[in-house]
């Protein structure tokens, strides 16, 4: 199995500000990794939750140094599909396999190499995901789409963009300004009104979440959070930083979930399995991102525990392409709270193959991830799906 990585930038057409900063752009990997004709494609890069940090050079070194290893890997996974009918990506058998290519790496890189490995296996089977998964489509709902921080104007007027392009009726908010409390309930009551007045003229339901990626301590978010469900918000992301200590980490929420009386969400600390099951006591849900739990197989196993848990399941991203996005997209069946919206606000996107209906986000039809890679002239050839 051969690996192949090439660097790609993307654009927001509209910057994003959250409660660490602002962003414009990002660049990304694609992994490509090629056996027997088939070439099984992944999206990775940099990514910052304030605790942790990773590069796009740092992550394209630790794939590079593992590629000698690969070699072998797309014989191995022949010869477990020559030994099974048309079925999902057999872990118990392919963890061996990985575990030692696996070790080592961090969670963007993991993700990356994940990606590439179920969609090259889905096009060997010649189906989606989702469908080698038995997940139902049918039962996809509406993905939210983001309003990041600024003046009430400059909110305001993303909203308006945002219904330009979709009609988006499930809004999130970023809170957490530096600008304080005053400014967060300045942007919840407009926003709010805007939605109240929309959802009087055409007549369709409307929510509003609020994400305050960590910009609260836990004075503010116990005083916000009532305020907020008198508002009418339906949801409330990470309004704690998290923590690198997993039980100043868990004990945050623990103290704040008695005084918060709408669905307490974790983002930025919730990474991985273990992260599940130590929050699942004291919030209402997790928001899975691939590139926090190193994969869409990982993420498939954080969904399905969560769900066990009677926890609500979020899918989320950052500032990802369609492939990213195309991927958690096959959870989506799994999924109360889409939140698959960045590809929306790209202007040079390289893939191909999500669809929307309305402000419902659908996997690709096609095999593996469904995504297709359409470069640009001067990027070499187009890949297949």
């Amino acid at each position: 199995m051969r690996l192949q990585l090439q660097r790609f930038v993307l654009t927001k057409a509209v910057p994003l500000v959250i409660s660490r900063g602002s962003s414009s752009g990002v660049e990304h990997l694609v992994v490509m990794l090629e056996h027997g004709g088939c070439v099984g494609l992944g999206e990775t890069g940099s990514f910052d939750t304030g605790h942790q940090r990773y590069s796009t050079d740092a992550i394209a070194d630790e794939l590079e140094a593992i590629a000698p290893q690969l070699i072998r890997l797309g014989a191995d996974l022949e010869g477990l599909l020559a030994d099974c009918a048309p079925a999902p990506w057999p872990s118990d058998q392919v963890g061996p396999l990985l575990e030692g290519l696996m070790e080592g790496l961090s969670a963007p890189a993991r993700c990356g190499l994940d990606l590439a490995l179920h969609d090259w296996w889905g096009k060997r089977l010649g189906l989606p995901l989702h469908q080698l998964w038995g997940l139902d489509i049918n039962t996809c709902v509406a993905t939210s789409v983001t309003l990041g921080l600024g003046s009430v104007e400059a909110v305001l007027a993303r909203l308006e963009r945002w219904w330009r392009q979709l009609p988006a009726s499930r809004i999130k908010l970023k809170l957490g300004s530096p600008d304080g409390l005053d400014h967060d309930r300045a942007l919840v009551r407009a926003v709010a009104q805007c939605l109240q007045l929309r959802q009087q003229q055409d007549g369709g339901a409307l929510e509003l979440q609020v994400d305050a990626n960590g910009g609260w301590d836990l004075d503010a978010a116990r005083t916000m959070a009532p305020w907020l469900a008198e508002q009418g918000v339906v949801l409330l992301e990470q309004p704690l930083p998290p923590q690198h200590d997993a039980a100043v980490d868990t004990a945050g929420f623990a103290a704040l979930k008695p005084c918060c009386p709408l669905p307490l969400v974790a983002d930025e600390s919730c990474w991985n399995l273990a992260d599940v099951e130590r929050l699942a006591p004291h919030v209402d849900g997790i928001n899975i991102k691939l590139l926090k739990c190193g994969g869409v197989g990982p993420a498939l196993q954080m969904a399905q525990r969560a769900k066990a848990l009677g926890l609500g399941v979020m899918v989320g991203c950052y500032g990802d392409g369609s492939l990213l996005n195309g991927a958690a997209a096959q959870l989506l069946p799994l999924v109360q709270w889409p939140d698959l919206d960045s590809h929306l606000n790209l202007i040079d996107d390289p893939f191909a193959g999500l669809t929307i209906h309305g402000d419902v986000l659908l996997p690709g039809s096609g095999p593996g991830l469904g995504i297709a890679w359409v470069e640009a002239a001067d990027r070499g050839p187009v890949l297949p799906p």
